[in-house]
């Protein structure tokens, strides 16, 4: 069962966290419409939900692959991808809730709680920050395209937990 469970589960954390990966930069390089910062956020969380789904339904899927195989060396890169990207989306959401909560950005004197400093920046919209939200978004977008890439590369190339 998770032979079949992972190829199921795989094309979520793909198209979510590249649509929302597109619409972030789309909104820090082309236009700042809502809209953008919208769908990037609505995306990013269900993708990187996602994802432990779709690391333990193929971690589950190759355990009964022989631990010699000539693709093990592909496999474990695919692995690694995989909970690499779990770590990128995960501490850009991690960052966007300390900012949101009030815990990421200095207070101002004489003001204690995030109300009273009056309306929040959202965190795509950080001066000076949008460089570095670029590179770890392209990043991102990267081990998707080389998780997959690898993922394909092992059904397609070597037949790994192909059926029939």
């Amino acid at each position: 069962m998770p032979v079949l469970l992972h190829p199921a589960t795989v094309h979520f954390p793909i198209a979510l966290l590249i649509f929302a990966s597109a619409s972030a930069l789309l909104y820090l390089h082309w236009r700042p419409l809502a809209e953008l910062k919208t769908l990037t956020w609505w995306t990013l969380f269900p993708g990187w939900l996602s994802l432990p789904v779709a690391i333990i339904s193929g971690i589950l899927a190759q355990g009964g692959l022989p631990p010699d195989a000539p693709y093990r060396g592909m496999l474990n890169l695919h692995i690694t991808t995989g909970l690499l990207l779990l770590i990128v989306y995960g501490d850009l959401l991690y960052r966007r809730w300390l900012h949101r909560s009030g815990r990421g950005r200095k207070r101002r004197l004489g003001r204690s709680t995030p109300e009273e400093q009056g309306p929040t920046v959202d965190f795509l919209d950080q001066p000076g920050r949008k460089w570095l939200l670029t590179l770890q978004l392209l990043v991102g977008v990267l081990l998707v395209v080389a998780s997959g890439y690898l993922g394909g590369e092992l059904v397609y190339t070597w037949g790994v937990n192909v059926q029939g």
